[in-house]
C-alpha cells in the first residue's frame, strides 16, 4: 500500500467509526489468532453499548485511574510523559503514560506489544481520533473495546462476566474494581480482588470523588 493509500484508508476508518458502532477490534483479532496458534480456542465476549447505556460510575472510574486530564489534552498527556521519562532516567519502574485516546487507537486499529513502528502508528491514529471524534465518542469506543479478561472485551461483557449485571448497572465499587484491573486484566480479577486490587479500587473511588463525581463528565460535552 502506498503512503497516500494508507492515509486515505486510515482517514476513512476513523471517520466511519465516528458514527458506526464498533463490533470488533484488532486486539480481539490478535487474541483469536493467538488462541488458534496455541490450540486453545477462546470465545470472544463482546456487546456494543451506546453512551447512555454505559455506567457513569465506570466512565468516571476509568478516567480517574487512566487519564485524569482526558477532557483537556489533545491525545497526549505531555506532563505525564515527562514524569514517565524522568522516572525511567532515575532508574525507577517505567510509568505508563498512555492516554485513553492512545489506548483507543491501539486497541481498535493496531496490536499489543512494544515497537517504535507501533508507537508511531499509534500516534498517527491518536491525532486523527482527536481531530475527528468528540471526547464522548472516544470514551464510548474505549469502554466498548477495552480488554477485561481472556476473551472479555467491552464494559457490558465485563459487567456480566464479573458481576452478573449490565453495563448500566455497575455500582461505584464494581466500577472501581473493573478500572483497577485494567493494567493487567488477563491476570487480575474484579470479582475476586486481591488485597492490592482492593487498595487500588479504594484509591480510584477517592479520585472519583476528588474529580467531583459524575458531574465531571459534563466536561466531555
Amino acid at each position: 500500500m502506498t503512503g497516500i493509500g494508507f492515509v486515505a484508508l486510515s482517514l476513512l476508518l476513523v471517520l466511519l467509526f465516528r458514527v458506526v458502532p464498533v463490533f470488533g477490534s484488532m486486539v480481539m483479532l490478535e487474541r483469536k489468532v493467538q488462541s488458534w496458534v496455541a490450540q486453545e480456542p477462546i470465545r470472544i465476549k463482546h456487546r456494543w453499548r451506546r453512551w447512555d447505556a454505559l455506567s457513569d460510575n465506570a466512565k468516571l472510574a476509568v478516567i480517574a485511574t487512566e487519564d485524569q486530564r482526558f477532557p483537556n489534552h489533545f491525545g497526549f498527556d505531555l506532563d505525564q510523559m515527562r514524569r514517565a521519562l524522568e522516572a525511567s532516567r532515575n532508574g525507577n519502574r517505567l510509568r505508563g503514560a498512555s492516554t485513553i485516546t492512545q489506548q483507543t487507537a491501539k486497541n481498535l486499529f493496531l496490536w499489543t506489544g512494544r515497537s517504535w513502528v507501533r508507537k508511531g502508528l499509534e500516534a498517527w491514529f491518536t491525532v486523527l481520533i482527536e481531530v475527528f471524534w468528540p471526547k464522548k465518542r472516544i470514551l464510548e469506543v474505549y469502554l466498548n473495546i477495552v480488554e477485561w479478561d481472556n476473551g472479555v472485551f467491552g464494559l457490558d461483557a465485563a459487567a456480566r462476566h464479573y458481576f452478573g449485571v449490565t453495563a448500566d448497572g455497575l455500582s461505584q465499587v464494581q466500577a472501581s474494581r473493573l478500572a483497577a484491573i485494567l493494567p493487567n486484566p488477563r491476570h487480575w480479577s474484579a470479582s475476586q480482588p486481591s488485597a492490592h486490587i482492593d487498595r487500588r479500587s479504594a484509591w480510584i473511588r477517592q479520585q472519583m470523588a476528588n474529580l467531583g463525581g459524575a458531574s465531571y463528565l459534563e466536561r466531555l460535552r
